[in-house]
């Protein structure tokens, strides 16, 4: 419902900084008036300073599985389960999609993996109906990537924190006497 108002337009003005006046009615709604322009210009600035997109609903996650299920096949040893370990944590995104719409997973995973492999790479889930469509939903490729990136390093943490925690283990199994030599004194 539109209440009305009045807006103002400056045209032929080419100014290196601008002013925005927010008003609200109470503090609350002021802050998040406030909230709402900082993240739209966040996202402005975000667009600018990097023109690429990535189709939502799971396709880029898949599309990164993929192409690391596929990189997995060329390589051998250790490095192999590594990436195929990454390329299923990047299919748990448009899994809890799917689930989250009641859907058929195995199938619906299967069918979009398939899309991918064939190198239809904006193909996504649809929110509402868990099917695969052609996503007509973008990202900025900034956030994307950052939250990737984020996330891998966040995994890395943990991996170390538990190698951490596994070498103060071994460390004081070693410092305690065994339960035989404890008898034998």
């Amino acid at each position: 419902m539109w209440m009305g108002g009045y807006f103002t337009f400056l045209v032929e003005c080419t100014p290196k900084a601008c002013t925005v006046l927010l008003r609200g009615p109470s503090k609350d709604i002021f802050n998040e008036i406030y909230r709402y322009l900082a993240d739209a210009m966040s996202v402005a600035r975000n667009v600018v300073f990097n023109l690429r997109l990535a189709p939502g609903g799971g396709a880029t996650e898949m599309a990164i599985s993929v192409g690391l299920q596929a990189k997995a096949k060329s390589i051998a040893g250790a490095d192999n389960a590594l990436f195929r370990a990454v390329a299923d944590a990047f299919e748990v995104i448009p899994r809890t999609l799917v689930q989250n719409c009641g859907g058929n997973a195995m199938r619906v995973l299967t069918e979009l993996r398939a899309k991918h492999v064939a190198g239809e790479n904006t193909w996504g889930l649809d929110g509402n109906s868990g099917r695969n469509v052609g996503m007509k939903e973008y990202w900025s490729a900034s956030v994307k990537i950052q939250t990737f990136k984020t996330a891998i390093e966040a995994a890395r943490m943990f991996i170390r924190v538990d190698d951490v925690v596994e070498a103060i283990r071994k460390e004081r199994e070693q410092m305690q006497p065994m339960p035989e030599e404890m008898e034998n004194k």
